[in-house]
């Protein structure tokens, strides 16, 4: 991926309109100022061939949307049928909380998946408001794991292979992962097929992604080959304001095809589900959240099957 440019201070413009013209070839324009594409319904799916596609949503910067892309994204994949499991990476256990689950009131969490031996992944699932979607919770034990797996055997495929004995059971398990590098991060990596990356469409949150690259590209190097970008998805997107557009113009020369056609704009009804403990694709259905997250899925599945 291509990050000439990417960081240098933003000189703000409007950019061109499209003509007419352009617009009667191309199609609708979006705001990545891209052609919008024109999704295919996606595929049934075969229950009885399950094998999960693993994702993780990844930043090291705190609040550029994983918790929320990790639920909506999930929900709305659910509406198309598809079984996921959620898995909350993050001590803080805001994804769990963000479900309706309390995560003061935990038995067993996620912790006693990756420390304790003979714990059944599904005395730990919970199960949700959403018919298909299921999580693992997570709460402040969690962050204990960082320390107390440095000292473990293969301590990067810890949590793979706790997913391994899930991957029959679900056709997505999505990754909210800790807003850090650490330990847990590369464990989530390690784990998965695919990495997504929410992205905050504001210039400082734009200074922190060739870390992340760079330490997506160890991972591929060191731990896991097969893993891949599946894409960078602005949040958070204002296109009232000239800064969110020049910054998203600026992550679209830089990556390219790299960035989901898809963009989440700023809306209160985000905030509104978390307190409700439900998805924005049952907490306000018709809200235009939805309807990108919605699209979200249909990009996901789209992009999943063409690789």
């Amino acid at each position: 991926m291509a990050d000439d440019g990417l960081f240098e201070e933003p000189r703000f413009g409007v950019p061109d309109a499209p003509s007419a013209s352009t617009l009667a070839e191309t199609g609708p324009i979006g705001p990545t100022g891209r052609p919008l594409p024109d999704l295919p319904d996606p595929a049934p799916v075969d229950p009885g061939r399950r094998h999960a596609t693993i994702i993780s949503m990844t930043n090291q910067k705190g609040g550029v949307g994983k918790t929320t892309t990790t639920i909506n994204l999930g929900a709305a994949l659910a509406e198309h049928g598809r079984r996921v499991l959620l898995v909350d990476f993050d001590p803080q256990g805001s994804l769990s909380v963000g479900l309706g689950v309390n995560p003061h009131t935990l038995d067993v969490s996620i912790y006693n998946l990756l420390l304790t031996r003979g714990t059944d992944p599904h005395d730990v699932i919970t199960g949700t408001t959403v018919d298909g979607l299921d999580v693992l919770p997570s709460n402040i034990d969690l962050s204990a794991a960082e320390v107390q797996l440095v000292s473990e055997v293969a301590r990067e495929q810890t949590l793979s292979r706790v997913l391994g004995k899930l991957r029959a059971d679900y056709d997505f398990i999505l990754i909210d992962c800790a807003p850090s590098l650490g330990l847990l991060t590369i464990n989530a990596l390690t784990a998965s097929d695919y990495v997504v990356i929410p992205l905050e469409c504001e210039f400082f949150a734009l200074r922190g992604v060739a870390l992340l690259t760079d330490t997506i590209a160890k991972v591929q190097d060191r731990l896991n080959p097969d893993l891949e970008m599946l894409g960078i998805l602005g949040t958070m997107y204002d296109g009232r304001t000239l800064h969110s557009r020049e910054v998203l113009e600026r992550v679209v020369q830089a990556f390219g095809d790299d960035v989901f056609h898809t963009v989440i704009r700023r809306t209160v009804k985000f905030p509104e589900t978390t307190v409700a403990g439900e998805p924005i694709t049952t907490y306000a259905s018709a809200s235009p959240g939805a309807d990108a997250y919605r699209q979200l899925a249909r990009e996901v599945l789209l992009r999943c099957q063409d690789r």
